[in-house]
């Protein structure tokens, strides 16, 4: 894909394939006979739409960026470096029934599921138009299967554990899935929902998205285990993969829903990748300090859009075929990035940030009603 210098790491500004990483890729992908099997039925449409999860998504942390350096917003929470994660993941569900909850470094789910690519960019504006009508930069649509995340790592385990049991329960063909960090890995709230749906056998996934960082505490000093020794506390065997390989997290993600939709959930995936840059756009400088230089370029080498394409080639896509992939996400993520903008303006009345939409009737008309009680009495 095309390198952007003025917001791409510097790792990925002159990105070439590297041959040996390359071969490691493919023989990730085909060491395992069952996952190798899974990648095998991917017909070369699915490939090509893989490869579109992960140009929009970069291309949508590369147009909030560039909305940072032009003053429009004042930072952005980027998953650059972890797309596979996201995407693969997604890649693996029936988004016409399944359900996800994401984390805000996986915002391509939203377009992946369905919502429109709008909503990554006017969430952040806070327009009347944006998905939560200008209160919440988190963002999501439940009748599309995205249940909308909070800042709080962890509690989404639970959610997606209740969410299962009500597909169990009613015996439904469909799973919750839900991404947690290696840090939020270390709170109660992800060990509840754990608890509760090992006990239950739920049909959930959670997929540990070990980005060796929590904040600003690295993985070796934020807890004494290791993320992929979670699951075994609570009975559950897990599937690790190259968080940074699209098709080993698709693969296994597609095992995983396999897993729970017999009968035999939860599940939980645990992808290890790097996150390319800090906590959000304010603090890249001390991202840089927190790991040594070697770590960024050890991860660096291993950009999950370019190793992509890389094996795409391999697998005889002709280059022109991939050019045109790119060139109609980058005018879908543009014209998203420009209708946006056009709404910046529309934003919605204080008192509809306040109380609209919290309540049918009841609270909401009594509180309706004392504000125009004390309106009329001023």
């Amino acid at each position: 894909m095309k390198r952007y210098a003025a917001f791409d790491p510097p790792e990925y500004r002159n990105w070439q394939p590297d041959a040996a990483l390359v071969r490691e890729y493919r023989h990730r992908i085909h060491e395992d006979p069952e996952r190798a099997a899974v990648v095998e039925q991917l017909p070369a449409d699915r490939l090509l739409g893989i490869y579109r999860g992960l140009l929009l998504t970069r291309l949508q942390d590369i147009g909030l960026k560039r909305w940072v350096r032009q003053g429009v917003i004042s930072k952005a929470w980027l998953g650059v470096g972890e797309e596979a994660v996201t995407v693969g993941c997604v890649a693996a569900l029936h988004p016409d029934r399944d359900v996800v909850i994401p984390m805000i470094r996986n915002a391509g789910a939203g377009h992946m599921m369905g919502l429109p690519l709008v909503h990554g960019f006017t969430s952040y504006l806070a327009t009347a138009n944006s998905p939560s009508a200008g209160r919440d930069f988190h963002y999501g649509d439940v009748a599309r299967g995205v249940i909308q995340p909070v800042s709080h790592m962890g509690t989404s385990v639970p959610v997606a554990a209740g969410a299962a049991l009500a597909f169990r329960n009613r015996g439904e063909d469909r799973v919750a899935l839900t991404w947690t960090g290696d840090g939020a890995t270390k709170t109660a709230a992800c060990h509840e929902g754990l608890v509760f749906a090992s006990r239950l056998s739920v049909p959930a996934i959670v997929v540990i998205q070990n980005n060796q960082v929590a904040l600003g505490t690295r993985v070796d000093q934020h807890g004494a285990g290791r993320p992929e020794d979670t699951p075994g506390a609570h009975g559950i065997t897990p599937l690790v993969c190259d968080g940074n390989n699209v098709l080993d997290v698709f693969a296994a993600t597609a095992l995983a829903r396999r897993r729970c939709v017999r009968g035999d959930g939860p599940a939980v995936v645990v992808a290890e990748t790097f996150r390319m840059g800090g906590h959000a756009t304010h603090d890249e400088r001390e991202a840089r300090d927190t790991f040594a230089a070697e770590l960024f370029e050890h991860w660096g080498r291993r950009d999950p859009v370019g190793l992509f394409e890389a094996y795409l080639l391999e697998e005889g896509v002709p280059p022109a075929t991939l050019a045109g992939v790119e060139a109609d996400a980058t005018e879908a993520v543009e014209h998203a990035a420009e209708q946006a903008l056009a709404s910046r303006d529309d934003l919605p009345p204080p008192e509809h940030a306040l109380f609209e939409g919290i309540s049918e009737g009841g609270v909401l008309h009594g509180l309706e009603a004392r504000l125009a009680a004390r309106a009329r009495e001023e």
